[in-house]
């Protein structure tokens, strides 16, 4: 089975060759359909070995991107932003799974690189060039509602996803945002598609998380509301897992719970009510997030979350309990290390919290905070000289990250006598 990569770009030149470099031996054809670039994309796509065609661009981004599959004369196609890359661990699988006949679809893990909420999504990336698999909705497009359709129509296909994660995704760091003013492009394009589907949950979830991350609380929260009371009648396809292998069976059944959608509703409408100080209505919706029947990974988000507004009421077992939760999920998460070993101090277990602190320290070696919480509890076991080598450290990178902190930090040892007024 052939594949075949297809993208939209517009003056990618930074980012396109990374994303590239990570697909160029494992696509038998590249399709970049170029929107108006004035840099060197082209050029540099063209070295890649990419068939490049331009596309008037229309505000729509599904219209970009079925104009693309159009070009692609692969068995298989692949979707990639050029701000995305191909992990190179996944390669195996992809190439297995795109060699059974019965899938229709392959759904991938995408990681939200820098992403201060839900790290973890699951994206639909990977599928079978069939002549009715479209894109549609203006932003955030998506082929799922067509898939839906076809397997109303063709019910011998299957859906399946990629364990482990596939996609590495650094458009949602907050420098990203602001450079590509992506806020005010979504909002735009989901207010307007909202006009016309009022109902429609995805777009509720959507466009309700993006007002309440611009501070917005009070409409996301509508939105976030009206989705969740939708989302919860549709026809939709829900997953049944299989532990074993990659394969996870989708079937079509009666009015039953999107329950991807359904956790991005809860999680947002979580972090919502946290906006507001609402903690136990938060506490309710992550709960109601982490029962969902979801890929465990997806799940990230919402169980740190909810460890953290446990420890805000008090709850230091509950929160402890959620963010070992959280590492058992993915072990890499270096922000659940840390948060548990806050937990593992609160509870004046130090062992465990040195232990948490330095593995979030080896996960993340810029991880200011964790040095400094470290500092403390090597303090409290008695290990003054290990307190203050983690201190300096702490205070040397506040001082690229927090200059503030890194000055308060310093003048609260000095004041101890642990340090000299300079390090």
């Amino acid at each position: 089975m052939s594949l075949s990569l297809c993208m939209i770009v517009k003056n990618e030149e930074v980012a396109l060759p990374k994303c590239l470099s990570s697909v160029k031996d494992v696509v038998d054809e590249i399709v970049v359909l170029d929107t108006g670039s004035s840099d060197h994309t082209v050029d540099i796509a063209q070295e890649f070995g990419a068939k490049v065609y331009n596309f008037q661009w229309c505000n729509d981004f599904s219209a970009a991107r079925n104009a693309s599959l159009k070009y692609a004369t692969g068995d298989w196609i692949l979707v990639l932003d050029a701000d995305e890359t191909l992990t190179p661990n996944i390669v195996p699988q992809l190439k297995s799974a795109i060699q059974s006949e019965e899938y229709l679809l392959i759904n991938l893990i995408r990681q939200e690189v820098g992403a201060a909420q839900s790290p973890y999504s699951l994206v639909s990336r990977l599928f079978r060039k069939h002549p009715n698999i479209r894109f549609e909705r203006p932003y955030h497009a998506l082929v799922d509602d067509s898939v839906s359709v076809i397997l109303k129509q063709e019910p011998h296909w299957q859906i399946g996803y990629l364990q482990g994660v596939a996609i590495l995704h650094k458009g949602y760091q907050k420098t990203a945002i602001a450079q590509n003013n992506k806020y005010a492009k979504a909002q735009a394009a989901m207010t307007e598609f909202l006009a016309t589907h009022p109902d429609d949950p995805y777009v509720c979830s959507k466009l309700g998380a993006l007002y309440v991350e611009i501070g917005k609380i009070n409409p996301g929260l509508e939105l976030l509301k009206r989705g969740l009371n939708q989302a919860s009648g549709g026809n939709s396809y829900t997953d049944k897992i299989r532990q074993q292998g990659y394969a996870v069976r989708r079937e079509i059944i009666p009015p039953e719970e999107n329950y991807e959608i359904l956790y991005e509703l809860h999680y947002h409408l979580g972090i919502a009510y946290s906006h507001l100080q609402n903690t136990q209505q938060a506490i309710n919706h992550y709960q109601a997030a982490i029962k969902l029947p979801i890929y465990p990974m997806l799940k990230l988000g919402a169980y740190n979350n909810l460890g953290n507004l446990l420890k805000a009421s008090g709850d230091f077992n509950g929160a402890k309990k959620a963010y070992e939760t959280a590492l058992k999920i993915d072990p890499s998460f270096a922000a659940g290390h840390y948060n548990l070993g806050m937990m593992s101090k609160a509870l004046g277990l130090f062992t465990e919290a040195i232990a948490s602190y330095q593995k979030a320290i080896k996960l993340n070696p810029y991880y200011a905070e964790a040095y400094q919480n470290l500092g403390v509890v090597q303090l409290k076991v008695g290990n003054q000289q290990a307190s203050i080598i983690a201190f300096r450290n702490a205070i040397a990178l506040h001082e690229q990250q927090n200059p503030a902190e890194a000055k308060r930090l310093r003048q609260g040892l000095h004041e101890m006598g642990l340090i000299k007024s300079r390090i």
